[in-house]
This record gives C-alpha cells, structure tokens and sequence, in this order.
C-alpha cells in the first residue's frame, strides 16, 4: 500500500490534466438525443462486492439507499472468498435493485490469456443466467473488451473514462455509453465454442465508471473530504454525460463501526447523494445500469460509439499545416482523441496546448535553421523521428492508440509508430510529397545517386509498413503506386479547401494599394524568383502595387537579395510564416494571389494547396501551366502563363489586376470550384478509412474527385453580387458598378468523377 500511494501520487501529478476530469471525454456523441424525460445526466450506482465483510453490509447498504429514494446494482463474485445466496439476490431484486456478475474469482488471473478467459466465460455466462444478470464487471477494472463479446451480456462496466493511476490505465475518453459491436474479422482470444453469446446482439454496450473509483480516493490517495465526487459529479451533470459511481462494501466504514485504514466513513457517501437530491433533483436521471443500456440499446442506429485514439506525426508546424489541421480537426469534432505531434515553431510557443479540441505536442523546433545543407536537412528528420517514437511507445503504454496517421516528410518517419503497430495500431501514411523527386528539386540532383536509392528504398519499405497509403493527388498516384506495389491501398486526398476557415473575409485595408500575395514554403521549385523579377514590370506600370510574400525556406535570402539587387526593396516585402487563420484573413484582404511553380522540377506535378484557397476567399489567382495545375484546373477559375516566362507572368498580373470583367468572372468560378471541392465533400471518405481500419475491415480505395464543368446561366438567372477586390476607392466603386454582374459570367455545375 506504501509503494502505491507513492506511485499513485506521483501520477496524480502527472496527469492533473486529465484525472479526475478529462475535458476531452465531455465532448457529446454524435447524434446523441439526451436522455429520457429531458434529463440533463444520468446517475447510476454500483457496488462491488468484493469478500465476506462486504458481502455482510450489503442488506445495510441497501436499506440506506431505500430511505433516500436510490436503487443500485451490486455485483457479486461467483467463485470468490464467499457464497451469495440466492434469498439474498432474490431481496434485492424485489425491492428493485439489480444484481451483476463481478469477474470469476477475483484473482486477477482472468486476462492472463485468451483460452483461459474463454473458458472461464463458459462459466461467467452460467452464472449470468442463473442470477438473470444482464451486467457484468472484472476485477480490478481488468479488461479485454474484444474477448467479452464471449459474454451472454447487455452491458459491460469495466472500464474508466480516465484512469492514469489504475492498474490498466486505458480510459475510453468519454463520460458517455458507447457500442462495442462483434467484428468477426478480430482474431478470436482463444478456443471458441462457437459464434459469440453476444453475436446474437451483434455487440454489447459499454457503461463506463465515471466518478473516482472509492478505493483509490480515499483508500490509496487517503482524500480526507468527498470533493472530488461532487466536482466530477456537477462537471458531468453540466456536460450531459453518465455519472457512475462504484462504492464498494468492504471499504464502507458504516455507523457504529470503528474506523480502519481499509475504510472510509459513510458520511463521503451520504455527501454524493445528497448532491444527487438537492443540487441535481430536477435535472438527473436516476437509474440500474441495465435501464441505461436498455435506453441506449433502443436509439436508431448508428448508436454511439467509443471516442478512437488518434496520433498524428508531422515535421511540421501544425498551426500553418492545413492538410493535417483538417484531418485532425474532424475526427475531434466528432469525438476522439487527436494528439498531434508536430515542430515548435517559436520557442514563446507552449510546448503542449489544445489546439481546437486537439492534442498539440511540439515536440522540438527545427533543426539547422532552414535546414539550407544535406546534412542539416536529414538530421532534423532523425532527430524527430527518435522523439515521435519515445513520446509514442511510451503513450501508447498507457493509452493505446487505434491508429497512428504519418504524414511526410519524411516517409521514414512512419518508423515511429513500430511500438504501436507491433501491438495492433494501424497505421496511415499520408504521402504529402514523394520525397525523392523533392529532394532533387531541393539539392538541385538531376544524376541517380546513393542518396537517392536510399530515399527510393526507404520510400518502398514505408509504404509497406502501412496499413493504408493517402496521396495528395492523382498524378503521383500511379508513380508512386507503380513503384512502392501499393496500388491496391491508395486512396488520393488533394489538399480540399476548408471552406470554415478560408471564406470571403471583409477587407480591412484603406491603404489604397493593390496587394499581390504569395504565401507558402520559399523553395527554389515554387518560382518566387521568378515573379519577383516579373514584378519589376508590374510594378512600372502599376505603381500603387506591392508583392506581399509570406513564409520560410532555403531560398528566402537569396529571394531577399534580389529583390534588393532588382531595387524592389519598398515593394517586395517578406513577413514571418503565420497560422491558417490568420493567413486566410491576410489572403482576403489581398487583390491577387500568384503561385510560379516551376514546370520543369518537382513543382511540375507538386499540387499547391494555395490555388484553392485563393479562389475560396474570392481573390483571383495567376499560376503557372503546369501538368498539375492544367490536370485540375483550366482558364475559367485561373490565369494561366508559361512557367518560367518573366514577361507572360507580367502581362497576366497586369491584365488581372487590370480587367474587372474578368476578375469578377475568375472570383465567381473560382468560389464555385472551391465549394465543389470543399473539405466537406471528402472528410466522409477520410472517416470511413479510419474506422474501417480501426474495425479490422478491408478498406476500398478512394480515388474520386469532385470537379466543375462551365455553363451558361438562363437569361433570367439572378448572378450574385461580385465586389472585385480592387484596392483603391475609386476603382473598387468603379468594379462594383462595372463588374458586379458581368454579363459573361459563367455559373459553375458540381460534377462528381
């Protein structure tokens, strides 16, 4: 007891975050329609009944809670120190409580194998009928919730929402029931005798314990006051959820008795439930855990499931990285648990924070600067990945993962979720860039080279390694499915725009200037250079225009040391990297975006993520004929110019910012591709991946793409208002009266392909 209170300590310590109250688990399940009556929260009560000193106070117990209107389940040991007898359940049932079954013998031996709990489910199910149970609980919360699907039960309670300091600390993150559906593509714990009891349910409900477990409140950690009880207890009434509560017997010090270190006094109890009846009269759903799994049990389908556990591993700063933020941010919304661990990219930064309902741990800041040599480059990949995999072996010890989504670069860094994958996670690798070509564009290598087979080699054993492959977009599929043999588990994601977070924005600047922006990694593929030397043009003939560029990358000084050679120092400006956000607000207010990509390197078939987002805040774009950007887009929603050509790129800037008529018509087909090929067209897709995965299914490939055809409106059509982002007074009342409804604007139609 010495050593766990020590221990237990020190993990109170650790995990004041998340014990007693995760905030996390209150998040509502979806579709979840309250409980009955309008309640605001459940509350039910259990008791273990754990040897002959408990078994003696159970008739005690339940007259208490008779006079104080409660009814509760108590849950008895088949084959343990003592035998219940059947007088004794046959009293409790008829005066309205319930009776459960709690483990076998309670010796902790039950989980030590699967062909040792199966045979011991044969018995448990005995019992389960003979006491007409319809719940069952381990012992010591010990638990295999894929093995007691063995179980002839409704219900389950053996499980904590949160419980860092328990002997399996596994919490299921959630303060609501959850289904635990039979899979029968799960490997089978042992010797079977047949289809599962609970096939015949196709599941099984899980009720997890909510409130402190008695035991280690008052026995373990010796809290002297009830305090806890009663905080978690009004935390879960004000989130809706279930508080259930576990007094055992044998720890109850009852009136008359003398105090032991065993017990705690009855009074903490009497406390519990007088919140119950007074605070919470009017507002709370008294009832058996078998009323609460039968309520549960009786929703339409789907019923609510258990919150999954997410890492996301990126070498990068998640606060700029919108393709992982989406991913992140939808399975939050909808109830798991999201860690993500990703680089710090201020030190003022915390090193840990929730960042809209996700787990952000920044683990380490970039190494090498802007990672300018070979050498600097690889060692800052080294360096995260040994991070990534001590934070997430460590981790999953305590709170195993489902499943573990890898984002490169680099592919390798998928060898951080061995620990994981090695105990049954599964694992998704987002291919964001295929790294070989990356690496020669950024190191200028156009000969085949020892680093080069290294990065192919290591690109194919990667790919193995993972359960389903994520592209970023059609052209690298086949490239990189021809190479890796991934073909038959590859489903391509181009980086969809999220239309919460990049939407038209009102313009906050009076400064009378027209703001051309780029905002993005500075490497030598994405061709600032050459805007910036078409700027000079630009800028000669439009004197009242800037070039905003914002982010980091090998090439910023030298794209700072041009712009100072071109004497473009007063109109070229360079700003820090900033948040999504942030960065769709400043692309908002900006009259035209451009994206240079070079078509003769890496940026030939890179998709660029900004051209979307351009065309989701209503500002026109001018980009490069590139095969990618030709693949997905064509003149109606984009300026097209040849990539390389300084002068073709300054005559489309001119003539953009020039033509109101056509800026109208490229903000109006713009803003209807992006709402075509929004996030929420695919997030559907993407949750069915991870929950297929997570369900041991076998998982299609994903190839779709929601594209755009050009027709023309009925005469009578009523065309939205377009205001063209023009940046001077004059010119913006002039494009409003001009350009508000050109008569040659073309609506855009949806098409699914």
């Amino acid at each position: 007891m010495i050593f766990r209170r020590w221990r237990a300590n020190r993990l109170r310590s650790k995990h004041q975050a998340t014990w007693p109250i995760d905030e996390a688990a209150g998040k509502t399940p979806a579709n979840w329609p309250g409980w009955p009556d309008k309640k605001a929260f459940a509350f039910a009560i259990t008791h273990d009944v754990e040897g002959p000193e408990g078994l003696a106070k159970v008739r005690q117990l339940a007259e208490i809670e008779m006079k104080l209107g409660f009814r509760s389940s108590f849950n008895f040991i088949p084959e343990g120190d003592y035998r219940v007898t059947p007088e004794l359940r046959t009293w409790l049932t008829d005066r309205g409580f319930e009776v459960g079954v709690h483990d076998l013998n309670h010796d902790g031996k039950l989980y030590r194998s699967g062909a040792r709990f199966s045979r011991a489910a044969s018995k448990i199910n005995d019992y389960l009928k003979a006491w007409n149970a319809q719940g069952y609980r381990s012992g010591f919360m010990l638990h295999n919730l894929d093995w007691h699907h063995d179980l002839d039960i409704l219900y389950d309670t053996s499980t904590f929402d949160t419980d860092p300091i328990e002997f399996q600390p596994d919490g299921t993150g959630t303060i609501f029931p959850f289904w635990i559906p039979y899979e029968p593509s799960r490997n089978a714990p042992g010797p079977r005798r047949g289809a599962p009891a609970s096939a015949a349910r196709k599941g099984y409900l899980e009720l997890p314990y909510t409130l402190p477990q008695d035991s280690t409140l008052f026995i373990v950690l010796q809290e002297q006051t009830p305090a806890l009880w009663l905080k978690k207890l009004d935390w879960i009434a004000s989130q809706g959820g279930m508080a259930m509560i576990n007094v055992h017997p044998d720890y109850l010090c009852l009136e008359g008795e003398a105090p032991s270190p065993r017990t705690f006094p009855i009074a903490h109890y009497y406390a519990l439930l007088e919140r119950v009846r007074t605070v919470h009269a009017s507002s709370v759903w008294c009832a058996l855990p078998r009323e609460i799994a039968t309520y549960v049990h009786s929703l339409p389908t789907p019923l609510p499931q258990r919150p999954k556990r997410v890492c996301m591993i990126t070498h990068s700063h998640y606060e700029s990285d919108n393709r992982v933020t989406r991913y992140a941010e939808t399975l939050a919304a909808r109830g798991d648990r999201v860690d993500v661990l990703a680089l710090r990219q201020s030190p003022k930064l915390p090193a840990q924070e929730v960042f809209n309902g996700v787990n952000l741990y920044r683990i380490m800041g970039r190494v090498g600067g802007n990672e300018r040599s070979k050498i600097a480059y690889f060692w800052s990949w080294f360096l995260f990945l040994v991070r990534s995999a001590h934070f997430i072996s460590r981790r999953h010890k305590v709170q195993p993962y489902d499943l573990l989504h890898v984002h490169n670069m680099p592919d390798f860094l998928i060898f951080a979720a061995w620990f994981p994958r090695g105990h049954g996670a599964k694992v998704i690798l987002d291919i964001h860039d295929v790294v070989p070509e990356l690496y020669a564009s950024k190191f200028a290598t156009t000969k085949p080279s020892w680093t080069s087979r290294i990065l192919q080699w290591t690109e194919r054993v990667s790919a193995r390694i993972a359960d389903h492959v994520i592209i970023s977009n059609h052209l690298w599929l086949e490239k990189y499915a021809a190479r890796t043999g991934t073909r038959d588990r590859c489903s391509v994601f181009i980086n969809n725009v999220d239309a919460v977070t990049f939407q038209p924005h009102p313009r906050t600047r009076t400064d009378g200037k027209r703001i051309i922006i780029f905002p993005g990694s500075l490497q030598w593929h994405q061709g600032l250079d050459i805007a910036i030397r078409a700027f000079v043009r630009v800028h000669r003939e439009l004197p009242d225009t800037e070039f905003h560029i914002y982010g980091e990358g090998n090439m910023l000084p030298k794209l700072i040391a041009l712009s100072r050679e071109l004497n473009l120092t007063e109109c070229v400006r360079f700003f820090d990297p900033v948040g999504l956000r942030e960065v769709a607000r400043i692309m908002a207010d900006a009259d035209l975006g451009v994206v240079p990509k070079r078509a003769d390197s890496f940026g030939n078939e890179a998709y660029s993520t900004k051209i979307m987002e351009f065309m989701a805040v209503g500002v026109p774009v001018v980009i490069s004929r590139t095969k990618i950007d030709q693949f997905y887009f064509d003149s109606t929603v984009a300026q097209f110019f040849e990539s390389g050509n300084v002068e073709e790129l300054a005559d489309a800037l001119i003539e953009v910012l020039k033509n109101d008529s056509k800026r109208a018509s490229m903000i109006a087909n713009g803003s209807a591709y992006a709402a075509a090929n929004a996030w929420s067209s695919r997030k559907e897709a993407y949750l069915r991946i991870v929950d297929g995965l997570v369900a041991n299914e076998v998982v299609p490939t994903d190839t779709s793409l929601a594209k755009v055809r050009v027709v023309a409106p009925h005469p009578e059509a009523a065309t939205p208002d377009l205001i063209s982002p023009c940046t001077n007074s004059s010119e913006a009342s002039t494009a409003s009266k001009a350009g508000s409804r050109p008569g040659s604007t073309k609506a855009m139609i949806p098409v699914t392909d």
